[in-house]
């Protein structure tokens, strides 16, 4: 009984030792990004932007390694067992790492949003008020699976005049170890502080209650980046403020009006391309006035393509492949090669369903009917609407931004694609010539 209870006494006592040291570790890497953001505030765009080509050299230049280290994250993550979505999302190739290093040029390319003038105007007392873009502070990234976030959330908060604080999931450890080595290079090469972007150095999980809850003094901003179990824990423990989304139930709509040949590639594009993002269609509601017409294709083609096919009665009658959905279906992000299907009654049907089962984030409308167009781009209320095009360009890269930190799905502060611009905030600069209140 002795050793029994000495055993669990030391296993207590090595755990509260290894909190100790974390907790350690995160506010010495807070007091560093604090520091390291006061320097951001200041620096010039030239160097902003010489920082982030000389990272983009240097990922390209480092390809090898970050393949091969990549390769070592793979093998470890199948082992474990990984989803098939995560595991597309933790797998790195020539392409993904050139379009890393593609994003750190645009990103370098953008507009300085530091010390712009967003509006000005003078008060009849001679007041004159400026409202000028000013930097968050230090924002800190919680992300699995991806280690294309590494580069993409320091390089956005680099040129936003942000200090960053990323905090990569075990899965993708080594991957983000020689891409956060590539931008710590690239931001001494530029004179800037190293601490501009930091790595947390730990995959202990206390590392992220830590960021959480007891890092408030340090951290200005969290945005989660991953599963809904990840979203929904920082979200409801933060004591900071959060940028992100839980969910990503997006929806395309075909319309009586559509052109087959157009919704046929937009659905397709828009479940199959990545099933594991965030902007896949995962429920497809089709007009009742055009099911005869449009849907026994439009499955046809799901199923070749290898995606599962859940559907309410009417998708069954045209195709018995499909399978019953069930309630859960319509509020589903899968995540995966399955797709829910559902028969409305046309336009207001279709913004009925998505206002009750939607997640707000991404949503499609096919058809050629430009006022149903624009009743739908009007009425449903989710971050991005798209008329006749996939739901799959949900993405801050290709809206022009470089790249994105995150989809928003907030009301407040940033929605849609998180960008440069999202990045910041404002402050008021008022220039007077003596007037005081009367």
């Amino acid at each position: 009984m002795s050793s029994t209870v000495g055993s669990t006494g030391e296993a207590s006592a090595t755990r509260s030792e290894t909190h100790v040291e974390v907790r350690a570790l995160m506010q010495s890497l807070g007091r560093a990004a604090v520091a390291a953001a006061a320097d951001l505030a200041r620096a010039s765009s030239a160097a902003k932007s010489r920082a982030l080509g000389l990272a983009a050299a240097a990922i390209r230049r480092r390809s090898a390694a970050v393949l091969a280290s990549n390769a070592e994250d793979m093998e470890q993550a199948q082992r474990r067992g990984l989803s098939a979505p995560l595991l597309d999302r933790l797998k790195l190739d020539g392409k993904r790492v050139e379009a890393m290093a593609s994003g750190l040029d645009q990103i370098a390319a953008l507009p300085d949003p530091i010390g712009t003038v967003a509006a000005h105007w003078e008060r009849p007392n001679g007041l004159r008020i400026s409202r000028v873009r000013v930097p968050l502070g230090v924002i800190g990234i919680i992300y699995e699976s991806r280690p294309n976030v590494t580069a993409d959330a320091g390089a956005l908060c680099l040129k936003a005049g942000n200090a960053s604080i990323l905090r990569g999931g075990s899965e993708s450890q080594r991957s983000n170890a020689v891409i956060h080595a590539c931008l710590s290079e690239a931001l001494l090469a530029a004179d800037l502080p190293a601490a501009a972007i930091q790595l947390v150095p730990t995959s202990d999980r206390a590392a992220v209650g830590e960021m959480l809850g007891a890092m408030q003094e340090y951290i200005d901003v969290l945005v989660p980046r991953g599963g809904k179990s990840l979203v929904a824990r920082v979200q409801q423990e933060a004591r900071v403020p959060v940028i992100g989304h839980l969910e990503g139930n997006c929806h395309v709509y075909v319309d009586r009006d559509a052109e087959l040949t157009m919704a046929r590639s937009i659905t397709l594009n828009s479940k199959m391309r990545r099933t594991g993002v965030c902007g896949a269609a995962e429920t497809l509601l089709v007009d009742r006035g055009c099911a005869a017409a449009v849907l026994p294709t439009l499955i046809a083609d799901l199923i070749a393509a290898g995606c599962e096919v859940r559907g309410d009665e009417g998708a069954r009658a045209a195709d018995p492949r499909v399978r019953a959905a069930d309630e859960a279906d319509w509020y589903a992000e899968y995540l995966d090669a399955i797709i829910a299907l559902r028969l409305v009654d046309g336009v207001d049907g279709a913004i009925a369903h998505i206002a009750r089962y939607g997640s707000a984030h991404t949503e499609a409308i096919v058809t050629a009917n430009a006022a149903t167009a624009e009743r739908f781009l009007a009425r449903v209320d989710s971050a991005i609407v798209l008329h006749n095009a996939s739901t799959q360009f949900a993405d801050g890269g290709e809206f022009g931004m470089g790249a994105e930190i995150g989809i928003s799905t907030d009301r407040f502060h940033a929605r849609g694609p998180v960008g440069v611009e999202q990045l910041t905030s404002y402050k008021y600069v008022v220039q007077g010539s003596g007037q005081v209140r009367p």
